[in-house]
């Protein structure tokens, strides 16, 4: 059986923008293995959550992974900030809730367990805030970075649902689809 081609995407885009659904979503479709930079590029790099944040952070990465393509999520920031912040979760397991879309059987309680869920510090609405401000300011460069490089791609939207189907598309220009 003939190995498939590495193929490295990056995906960016503010805090709630649907990243790590975006990913799940490329990995089921394409066949390919989701890596956070929390998994993999903390070990090589010096970096934190929403790597690379600087240029010389994109330079450096550049150094260790050729990516083939940068895919930005842009979502308006009223929408993440009432993403964010009607996002609550179970402490214990992880589980993500949302009072919107998702919202627990009982309010604010753990369909599984019946314990209770808490409220992330990061999203409640003056944090939320202040986070997506950060990532403007600090992320503009690096997209510019990748603008230049000719790898950057943006999609925008309002919903992951309604963006889903543009990133497939391009990326199946790029790769075979596997369903």
């Amino acid at each position: 059986m003939a190995s498939r081609p590495l193929f490295r995407a990056l995906i960016m885009g503010p805090p709630g923008s649907g990243k790590g659904t975006v990913s799940e979503r490329i990995a089921k479709s394409f066949g390919l293995k989701q890596l956070s930079s929390g998994e993999v590029l903390r070990a090589n790099i010096r970096g934190h959550t929403g790597f690379p944040r600087t240029v010389p952070q994109a330079e450096e990465l550049h150094k260790i992974y050729q990516l083939d393509t940068v895919i930005k999520l842009k979502v308006p920031f009223e929408t993440i900030k009432e993403r964010l912040t009607s996002r609550w979760i179970h402490p214990g397991s992880g589980r993500v809730y949302n009072t919107k879309f998702n919202p627990p059987a009982v309010t604010g309680i753990d369909d599984l367990t019946g314990e209770p869920l808490v409220q992330r510090d990061d999203d409640k609405p003056e944090t939320v805030t202040l986070r997506l401000q950060a990532y403007e300011e600090l992320t503009q460069p690096v997209l510019e970075y990748y603008r230049n490089r000719g790898i950057l791609e943006v999609f925008s939207g309002t919903e992951t649902n309604k963006i889903w189907p543009h990133v497939h598309a391009f990326l199946s220009k790029k790769l075979p689809v596997l369903c």
